[in-house]
Formats: structure tokens, C-alpha cells, sequence
């Protein structure tokens, strides 16, 4: 069997210190294909490129077994509070 959510999950908790995260098993459940949204201060300074460099770096052994990794969203803390902030506003009017 693949990688569970749970284990991706710990590995990025553990190396990157999110402030959010959320992983979802894309794959129907064999563990292949997940798509990540995650806000670190590790970010700071890092281009988009550097960023999804860092998360798959910190999923090294996992991405032995992952098929699929889909990056959605890298942000740092400011500009993820930007972004709901900016939804906010949106679902406000």
C-alpha cells in the first residue's frame, strides 16, 4: 500500500512547522495522489519554485511512493491572512 494522508500530514507538521495545512488523498484511497495546502514560515523570501522544492524535500522518503503531488496553495503566514481576508471581503458583499 502507498502513503496514508496521515503520514504526509506528520512528515510536513514535523520539518516545516505549518501554521495550516491541509492534505487530501486525491488517489481514492491507495495513497498515490495527494493535493497539499500549506502556509509555513519557511516560506519567507522563498520564490514559488524554492517553496514546492522545500515541501517535496520534506516529503523525500514519502515521494517514493507518491505518484502525484499537487502543490495548491505555499504561502507564508502574512500572505495566506492576506488571502482570507481578501475572501472575506469577497463573500462579504
Amino acid at each position: 500500500m502507498g502513503v496514508t494522508k496521515d503520514e504526509v500530514e506528520c512528515s510536513l507538521t514535523s520539518k516545516l512547522k505549518p501554521s495550516h495545512l491541509e492534505v487530501i488523498d486525491t488517489s481514492g484511497g491507495c495513497g498515490a495522489s495527494f493535493a497539499i495546502e500549506i502556509v509555513s514560515e519557511q516560506f519567507e523570501g522563498k520564490r514559488l519554485l524554492e517553496r514546492h522544492r522545500i515541501v517535496n524535500a520534506a516529503l523525500e522518503e514519502e515521494m517514493k511512493q507518491i505518484h502525484a503531488l499537487s502543490i495548491k496553495k505555499a504561502l507564508t503566514p502574512e500572505q495566506w491572512k492576506q488571502q482570507q481576508e481578501s475572501e472575506k471581503s469577497k463573500s462579504d458583499a
